[in-house]
């Protein structure tokens, strides 16, 4: 701990930052204090990197109005501190923290505000995470384009100039990463709406808005990579061909392999960009389909089960109705299929029970598979077929050998390997003395 403690202050003083510094990200204000300083931030490049105390102080002043902020209290705020107006409790605290600098102009009798340069890294870092821009692909693409082209054309080239472009290079490749690994935060924001019309909202106003518009997009349709992207190659190609250093020629190894992990990356985009919108038009389904799906309905089950303080009992008594073990509950591939429903209330109501058959019908129904072959069907097929189409309402079905024989007929056409198939007509039966059937057509299937 002592030796952390010190490293700390050597790196510290190394890069001329104050201890107290860190403590922003300690505090219980922090994520206001880092809009204040990036409100701050704002008007001080207007103001060409200068304001004075008074400008600061009316910009804190102006943004508390239109939000109404609380702040809470500091560690090492006294109570004359605490009863400074908000504004000037703020800039006060960011001075003595350090993360702003008083410069006093004793000619004017001024008192300015400047942001120290340690401090203005920081900034920018907060800038990129609440406002993340593409712009950046475009300068780094545009650079190692220009850089190469210097370097093939330009007489005062050196070996600086590939080496810039190797770095532009690998900034592509970060900013481009640094894309990928965002795109889970938009997962989170999905999972967390509740209503269709919040899952519309957030896609359109979301992601299509932040990702699709401004980077997505971009990355896809516009011309800021693939239409340098093969005069790239075709340069580094031709300096291969023409350069003899060793250095060089690792240099544009080097931003080669850069530009295959860009592609990959815009690849990896592609992947998690269908991803996300599977998910959205799921999601979408089911809030839909909530009150007659069966998943839905599983899901509403389980939130209100995991919400309820008495869950474990209602969980058993869950159990006890229903098996949420069944396979055929847990996924849409069940394991066999016993009829179609239509939807989820279909389900609920109770099966036909099926009588199981005597010890004589299975005997019989035996009896009739083994006592024709296959050729005795197609034979009794093809000596009442007419012109490769057989009626049933045509054929004399008197006795049981006859009708047996048509149970089997329609049996084997629906087979894949038959010579025939079948056609049936919706809703029309026959009937003769003894026995009832459907008005079936055989057809001989073409070659």
């Amino acid at each position: 701990m002592m030796k952390t403690k010190m490293h700390a202050k050597e790196t510290a003083g190394k890069y001329n930052i104050p201890d107290s510094f860190w403590s922003l990200f300690r505090s219980v204000n922090r994520e206001l204090y880092m809009e204040a300083l990036l409100k701050i931030d704002e008007e001080y490049q207007y103001n060409n990197y200068y304001i004075s105390k008074e400008v600061c102080l009316q910009v804190l002043t102006d943004w508390n109005e239109g939000k109404r902020i609380w702040l809470g209290p500091e560690e090492y705020e006294t109570e004359s501190d605490l009863m400074e107006s908000l504004p000037n409790r703020m800039l006060n605290w960011l001075l003595r923290t350090g993360w702003l600098k008083k410069v006093e102009d004793f000619g004017t009798l001024t008192t300015n505000i400047i942001i120290p340069d340690y401090a203005a890294v920081f900034l920018e870092a907060f800038e990129n995470l609440v406002n993340p821009s593409m712009d950046e692909t475009d300068i780094y693409i545009q650079n190692v384009y220009a850089t190469l082209f210097s370097f093939q054309n330009d007489s005062r080239r050196n070996i600086s100039m590939l080496k810039t472009a190797l770095v532009n290079t690998r900034k592509l490749n970060k900013t481009l990463q640094d894309m990928l690994h965002n795109m889970d935060q938009f997962f989170d924001r999905l999972l967390k709406q509740k209503s269709y019309g919040e899952v519309l909202s957030e896609h359109l106003e979301g992601y299509v808005e932040e990702i699709v518009k401004k980077k997505y997009h971009i990355l896809k349709t516009n011309d800021n990579f693939y239409l340098y992207k093969m005069d790239i190659k075709k340069c580094l190609r031709e300096m291969r061909e023409e350069e003899d250093s060793e250095e060089v020629l690792e240099i544009v190894d080097a931003i080669e392999r850069g530009f295959d992990d860009i592609e990959h990356r815009i690849s990896n985009m592609d992947k998690e960009h269908s991803k996300y919108i599977r998910a959205t038009v799921t999601r979408m389904y089911y809030m839909l389909n909530e009150e007659s799906d069966m998943k839905g309905l599983m899901i509403q089950l389980l939130k209100h089960l995991e919400e309820s303080p008495k869950s474990e009992e209602r969980l058993k008594k869950v159990g006890e109705k229903m098996n949420l073990a069944n396979f055929e509950v847990l996924s849409e591939k069940s394991l066999y299929r016993r009829r179609q429903y239509k939807d989820f209330a279909s389900r609920m109501e109770p099966e036909e029970e099926r009588q199981e058959l005597a010890r004589e019908d299975v005997l019989r129904l035996n009896k009739i598979q083994t006592r024709y072959s296959q050729r005795d069907i197609e034979l009794f097929i093809e000596t009442h077929m007419k012109e490769d189409h057989l009626e049933v309402k045509d054929l004399p079905i008197r006795t049981d050998e006859d009708f047996e024989k048509l149970i089997l007929a329609y049996d084997y056409s629906t087979r894949r390997n038959s010579k025939y198939k079948v056609l049936e007509r919706e809703n029309e039966l026959l009937e003769n003395d003894r026995y009832r059937y459907p008005a079936l057509t055989f057809v001989r299937r073409k070659a």
